[in-house]
This record gives C-alpha cells, sequence and structure tokens, in this order.
C-alpha cells in the first residue's frame, strides 16, 4: 500500500505541466484560480530554439513547480511537416494569437500574460536561462504584477 502511495505521489512530482491551446478556457482558468498565463509560440518540428527551449526549461521539473501552482501554460505551435499538422480550426486559432501577440512571427517568442490577456513580460528567442533561472524572473514578474 504505501508503495502505491509513494509511486502516485512520484508521478504527480514528475508530470509535466499540462499546455493548452484554447486561449479563452485558459483566460477562464486563469481569472478563475488567480493566475497568469505563460504563452509559448513554436515551431515545434523545425525551430531548434523552440525544442531545445522546450526540453531544457519547459519540461524541467523545477520549472513545472513553478508553473503547477502560478501558471496556466498556453502553446501556439505552427509546426511545418505535413504529418505534424493541425487541426484547421487550431490552426485558424493559432493564427489569431500570432496576429494579436506575435505580428513579427518570431519563433519562440515567450509571453507573461495577465488572466485577461495583457502582455506583462516577454522573452523573443530562447533566453539560454537555466531552469531555476527562468521561473525566477517568472515569478518576479508575477509577483510585481500582483502587487498593482
Amino acid at each position: 500500500m504505501i508503495k502505491v502511495i509513494y509511486l502516485s505521489l512520484l508521478s504527480l512530482v514528475l508530470s509535466e505541466p499540462q499546455w493548452h491551446s484554447n486561449m479563452e478556457e485558459a483566460q477562464q482558468m486563469a481569472r478563475k484560480e488567480h493566475r497568469h498565463i505563460l504563452l509559448n509560440f513554436s515551431g515545434s518540428d523545425w525551430c531548434g530554439p523552440c525544442i531545445l527551449l522546450r526540453k531544457e526549461v519547459f519540461d524541467d521539473p523545477v520549472f513545472s513547480a513553478m508553473a503547477d501552482t502560478s501558471l496556466i501554460l498556453v502553446n501556439a505551435d505552427f509546426p511545418r511537416m505535413k504529418k505534424n499538422q493541425l487541426p484547421k480550426e487550431q490552426q485558424q486559432a493559432n493564427d489569431r494569437l500570432a496576429d494579436k501577440y506575435n505580428s513579427q512571427g518570431k519563433f519562440p517568442l515567450t509571453l507573461l500574460l495577465s488572466a485577461d490577456g495583457k502582455v506583462v513580460r516577454q522573452w523573443e528567442g530562447n533566453p539560454g536561462l537555466k531552469p531555476a533561472d527562468f521561473s525566477g524572473q517568472v515569478r518576479a514578474t508575477i509577483d510585481g504584477d500582483n502587487a498593482h
């Protein structure tokens, strides 16, 4: 019994944060849970810096732990390979997000948004930070934004 409980807790600790693809749902959740939104524009199958950012920061347990309590995560992906194409509705939704938040088409582009969609901070490209440093910047920005 103890082993089962331990394994359940371990899987919770090691679980990756959930990334959403619907901004309206993310904003509703952010308002309800008093969280900020981290919006990441990526090219998951062609953008080297995007892939590294995901692997080295977003998939790291340090970032996951911070995100789990502070953020609603949204990924606007723009894959190029035919086998990775998104459903038409999702591609249109991502295009609308890009029109609003990433009109210059930068990849990766990571935005920290308030629950109402206001940009609080942005990182262009892969910031090259360790997960703890990136998480610290996000946390400090959230704390500063909440102080207003």
